[in-house]
């Protein structure tokens, strides 16, 4: 026992091994130089493992944990980052708090939480940085206040409840959870109190739209200390986000007073507000005076004649803004959206060439792309789009299905529906619209119903409140199916109703021929205290016109100018016309466009030779005949109906004169198509189609059915 104790005593202070030792950590301290000097994760990797064998696999021994999972987190790595936690025997305040913190850059706001949790459980202390960033997590789930609430409580019981840090984030909690009234309390407790937390209150009063309470609390900031760039943008924000022109022109006079005009982002936002709330005359002059103008302030001024709809003067603008300064998506999304709205294919098709040579073509400018591309008619370049973005959001969908029905696709429109369904993609509000106007193109009760059936399901918050559109466009959906039974169903079920609303159901009853009970609905309407508009009248009168009612149209058209003080327009004029030519009142209807102070339309004088020809007025016929193709010389529907006309005074040479022209101008008339359910299916054709591969079978089948007619004496 001696010997061997002897021997540890004489050999730890061996000049090898005290060399050995001064080698291992010069080895350390060198790692450690390199670690704090990493670039990239690769190298990060390599001194890991360096340190792993230097240590001994031995990380107590001086070894910074703390760093490699800051750095793991900086390079994107989350599971190294955990690996490098999960080794450490007693992680400290600081671990947790950088591994918590890693989980929220990451998104994962719940094992963010969770982590919170353990560290609490397992007894480790709190710091001043740990609740703000638990806070940080409660802001990320955009819950109600009462996760916050608890978090306050639990910093209060561990003597944080009045820490400056902790506080400043409070505040932004309670904004962020629509409870600004609990951080203005806590605001006024604080003491002291920095730029932060002032900051952080009148930001909290913007976002909920109290641009008052912000000013007001502006000023008194002003009195404790001056405000910076972020406070002067916050206040800007307040007030074009919510029309407040006048405070927003006062800002901008303390901001030139002050000398706080020198900030690139206060400029800005100015010019933002500017944008928004005032003149073309104004907005540019402030432009130009922008010493420094950036990506942003050229997006400003293009956005601004964007909404205005100006495309001259924006694409100016972005001629301009490509020679000073680097383009952003952001600026192309503004310019093709205005491309869309014109209808401007060429200047659309070199922006997005030019799009794909810089390289910005990210999701949103081809959703822009795809968007375009439909209001301009091109619908397969806006399915090429389609397939070229990986990640599709559910505006994309959106835009997809409302592109194919402005284009009369409405049967694709709903096979991208079922095909969102089956990609799991979360279908959000803004596209039921699009999906009930397909369902109404269609015609398909049971297509109708079933897309109802979704909706209740899915949707049930937004069709049970005061959602009156989307009720409303159910509603037509009904109507146009052919359902006029589910329509009023579905009308008398609803929470909300405005004057648009009943005039659907009254216009649902005249198509199918029920003006009593239109006329009974319109008795309704005014019994509830809904008054009519001018396209309420339109779908009365139409009624009256479909079933014949000559003494309660004229009574309802007198009614709108001397009880509800409307001045009748063309559309109830021609109404008024097609009423009196059904009833056989041709001279009458003739007096009314004579008499009319509006000049009169192709669509007036096509109701009244509409009417000649079916009650045998040829003079009055041949005379209004003449009146529509002076107007619409090209439409092969009048010269129809002028040769029809003519063939019933036996005018044969000018009937062969009529379909020489139509023959000579090349006049087509576009074909109606009909769509019927098959075994869950819609099949659309038109008179005469043999597109369908089963077109020979079909016909067949067809006359065979018109020999069975024909042979029961039915032709």
């Amino acid at each position: 026992m001696h010997g061997l104790l002897h021997f540890f005593t004489t050999t730890k202070h061996h000049p090898l091994l005290l060399h050995s030792h001064y080698l291992k950590t010069h080895h350390l301290s060198s790692l450690f130089s390199l670690l704090h000097s990493c670039k990239d994760l690769r190298t990060l990797k390599q001194i890991h493992a360096s340190l792993l064998v230097s240590t001994g696999f031995n990380e107590s021994i001086s070894f910074p944990s703390t760093k490699l999972i800051s750095f793991y987190s900086k390079f994107n790595d989350l599971e190294s980052a955990i690996s490098v936690f999960s080794l450490l025997q007693e992680p400290n305040t600081l671990s947790w708090n950088l591994i918590m913190r890693t989980h929220l850059d990451f998104g994962l706001v719940t094992e963010a939480l969770l982590l919170y949790k353990k560290m609490r459980e397992s007894g480790v202390k709190t710091d001043a940085f740990t609740f703000p960033t638990i806070n940080r997590a409660v802001m990320s789930l955009k819950s109600d206040v009462l996760l916050g609430k608890m978090v306050h409580c639990d910093a209060m019981k561990l003597g944080f409840g009045y820490d400056l840090y902790f506080c400043n984030t409070m505040i932004e909690v309670y904004a962020r959870c629509g409870c600004v009234y609990y951080g203005r309390v806590m605001f006024d407790e604080m003491s002291p109190r920095d730029l932060v937390s002032w900051t952080s209150m009148i930001s909290g009063y913007v976002s909920e739209g109290n641009v008052f309470s912000a000013f007001e609390l502006f000023n008194k900031m002003r009195l404790e200390m001056e405000p910076n760039s972020v406070t002067l943008i916050v206040m800007l924000k307040g007030c074009y986000a919510y029309d407040n022109f006048s405070e927003g022109r006062q800002l901008h006079c303390y901001i030139i007073k002050n000398g706080l005009l020198i900030y690139g982002s206060v400029q800005n936002s100015i010019l933002r507000m500017y944008s928004i709330t005032g003149s073309a005359k104004e907005v540019e002059s402030l432009f130009v005076e922008i010493y420094r103008r950036d990506v942003i302030s050229w997006n400003t001024l293009i956005g601004f004649y964007a909404l205005r709809g100006d495309a001259e003067e924006m694409v100016c603008g972005f001629n301009q803004m490509r020679g000073e300064v680097a383009l952003s998506s952001e600026t192309l999304t503004l310019v093709i959206s205005v491309f869309a709205k014109i209808g401007n294919l060429v200047e659309g098709e070199k922006l997005h060439s030019f799009s794909i040579k810089v390289g910005l073509c990210d999701d949103v400018l081809l959703a822009s792309l795809l968007d375009f591309y439909a209001k301009c008619g091109e619908l397969r370049n806006s399915v090429q789009l389609f397939g070229e973005i990986p990640c599709r959001s559910s505006s994309t969908w959106k835009l997809m299905m409302s592109g194919c029905i402005q284009n009369g696709y409405f049967d694709e429109a709903i096979h991208l529906f079922r095909q969102m369904q089956a990609s799991g993609v979360q279908l959000q509000a803004q596209i039921l619209g699009s999906l009930v106007d397909a369902c109404s193109h269609l015609g398909s009760l049971q297509l109708c119903k079933e897309i109802h059936g979704y909706l209740t399901r899915n949707f049930f918050y937004i069709l049970e409140g005061d959602n009156i559109h989307l009720g409303t466009s159910i509603l037509n959906m009904y109507i146009r199916c052919g359902s006029i039974s589910s329509a009023r169903e579905y009308f008398n079920r609803m929470v909300a109703k405005d004057n648009i609303t009943w005039t659907s159901m009254i216009e649902g009853y005249g198509i199918h021929g029920m003006a009593i009970e239109a006329l009974k609905l319109f008795n309704q309407m005014l019994v509830e205290r809904v008054l009519p508009n001018r396209v309420t009248f339109l779908s009365l009168l139409s009624a009256c016109s479909h079933s014949g009612l000559i003494r309660q149209g004229c009574e309802l058209f007198l009614s709108m100018k001397w009880v509800f003080g409307m001045e009748p327009d063309l559309d109830h004029y021609t109404c008024m016309v097609d009423l009196l030519g059904r009833c056989g009142k041709i001279k009458e209807a003739l007096a009314m466009i004579i008499r009319m102070v509006v000049v009169a339309d192709s669509r007036i004088w096509g109701a009244l030779v509409a009417s000649c020809r079916v009650h045998g007025d040829k003079k009055v016929g041949e005379f209004a005949a003449q009146r529509l193709l002076e107007m619409e010389s090209d439409n092969v529907g009048y010269y129809t109906l002028l040769s029809n006309i003519q063939a019933m005074v036996g005018k044969w040479d000018e009937v062969e004169q009529v379909r020489k022209v139509i023959h000579e101008k090349d006049l087509r008339k576009t074909p109606g198509w009909s769509c019927i359910v098959g075994k869950g299916r819609n099949y659309c054709f038109i008179s005469g189609d043999r597109t369908h591969k089963q077109a020979e079978e079909i016909y067949d089948v067809l006359r065979h059915l018109s020999t069975k007619v024909q042979e029961f004496g039915h032709y």
